[in-house]
């Protein structure tokens, strides 16, 4: 079953859970079940998994896009700038990045504990998890030293100020033991850390899950909350705190990994209504309102004062939930007007998205790398509209050449492994890991 099932209420053959109700109550028995058959239904999981089958590709279009969405907003503001999602609303690709993360994570994990328990689905968490940090580490080494190596060149030591790597020069002994606590991270390098964060807090997620999905969900909000009112946070070397609080975001990777045990079906009929579509279209136009005041100052005079004052800051650090019910908005139009079926899949000019998307982990890291590249360039060479959109375009033509390479060396050179690997445990089956 896919999200869009999930919203309709259909099922692919062989998928649990055909009830058109959604999930049977807790304790329910059919009409004229067998003792035998009512002690099974009553002892059934209360989350619910879809069949093993061929990718969802809508899961790698939008997370492809996340990810060079991500990449053109780490670049100084160029024309491509107001294509990216954050100039029109609250929210920005970085929530897309972390929902289908969840729900990525709880497809796959979710299945393994089902079927092998929890310790050796949090054996393979755990080994995903390392696969992150290394390449957390790995994009740390290099980016650095990309940075380091510019600044040295062209004697130009805004660069390191500017990237957040002073602290590393003043003190390399004491950074890097931060950084490998993930306490330290350069400018753009905060995505992956949150990332490790949350997948290590998901085998007690998919746990409690397995037993109350609705209730894990009502904790999950009550952390949110807890966050706002007592200022919960991780600290950041050498002052101040994480630029996206664990806190506050577990809530979007929880929200997500719900949604892929079940929730999303079992909200079938709230987000098949149409006054669910009406209040988030109307949502998200005074959202686009709100954000053509930053740009139009002359429309702020249109808005009361006490919302304004209400509304801001809307803090992107601890998820605001301007930007949380803005998501949540865009993704009940997109599972209600995007099908599964849609032929637009399987087309060559979204391939490229696709792609990138199924291969997110090394995209996402040398994305980061660049982005840095582009701005060296926009610095040192030129800084014309024309060299920005010419870097923009090169940037995601080789992250979708990278990627490309990358899904033709797993089909082509590891095809011999890929027959014996088992595509329940495969990350990449979900829309990559």
């Amino acid at each position: 079953m896919t999200i869009a099932d999930q919203v309709t209420g259909s099922t692919i053959a062989g998928t649990a859970g055909g009830n058109p109700a959604g999930v049977m109550p807790a304790g329910a028995v059919p009409a004229g079940a067998k003792p035998a058959e009512a002690k099974s239904r009553i002892a059934a999981p209360a989350i619910s998994l879809p069949a093993i089958g061929e990718r969802e590709l809508r899961l790698d279009l939008f997370r492809g896009l996340a990810l060079w969405l991500i990449f053109i907003d780490h670049l100084p503001p160029n024309l491509l700038t107001w294509f990216t999602i954050r100039n029109y609303g609250f929210s920005d690709a970085t929530e897309i990045f972390i929902f289908i993360s969840g729900y990525t994570a709880a497809f796959v994990y979710g299945r393994a504990m089902l079927e092998n328990g929890f310790v050796i689905a949090t054996a393979r968490v755990l080994r995903r998890v390392w696969q992150i940090y290394v390449a957390h580490v790995f994009l740390f080494t290099i980016f650095l030293a990309e940075i380091s190596y510019v600044a040295t060149s062209f004697e130009n030591p805004l660069y390191t100020e500017e990237m957040g790597i002073m602290d590393f020069l003043k003190q390399p002994d004491v950074t890097i033991v931060q950084a490998l606590l993930l306490r330290f991270r350069p400018v753009n390098m905060d995505v992956l850390p949150l990332y490790i964060v949350l997948m290590l807090a998901l085998p007690l997620i998919l746990w409690s899950m397995k037993w109350r999905p609705d209730v894990t969900l009502a904790l999950s909000a009550l952390l949110y909350a807890a966050t706002w009112e007592f200022d919960l946070y991780f600290s950041a070397y050498p002052n101040g705190f994480w630029a996206f609080n664990p806190f506050a975001w577990q809530l979007l990777f929880v929200f997500g990994a719900w949604c892929a045990l079940g929730g999303a079906r079992r909200m079938s009929r709230i987000l098949a209504s149409p006054v669910t579509m009406w209040i988030s279209i109307a949502y998200l136009v005074a959202a686009f309102y709100v954000t053509l005041t930053w740009y139009v100052p002359q429309l702020s005079h249109f808005m009361p004062k006490r919302l304004e004052q209400w509304m801001y800051p809307i803090d992107k650090t601890d998820l605001d939930v301007l930007r949380f019910t803005h998501f949540l908005a865009l993704a009940a139009l997109t599972v209600r007007f995007l099908p599964r079926e849609w032929p637009g899949l399987k087309s060559q000019w979204l391939r490229p998205l696709i792609v990138c998307g199924q291969h997110s982990l090394e995209i996402f890291c040398l994305g980061v790398f660049l982005a840095f590249a582009g701005h060296f360039i926009l610095a040192e060479v030129a800084s014309g509209p024309a060299m920005h959109a010419l870097i923009s375009l090169s940037g995601i033509l080789i992250m979708w050449a990278m990627a490309w390479v990358i899904s033709w060396y797993k089909r082509v050179a590891d095809k011999g492994g890929a027959k014996t690997k088992n595509a329940a445990g495969n990350a990449d089956l979900a829309g990559g890991g």
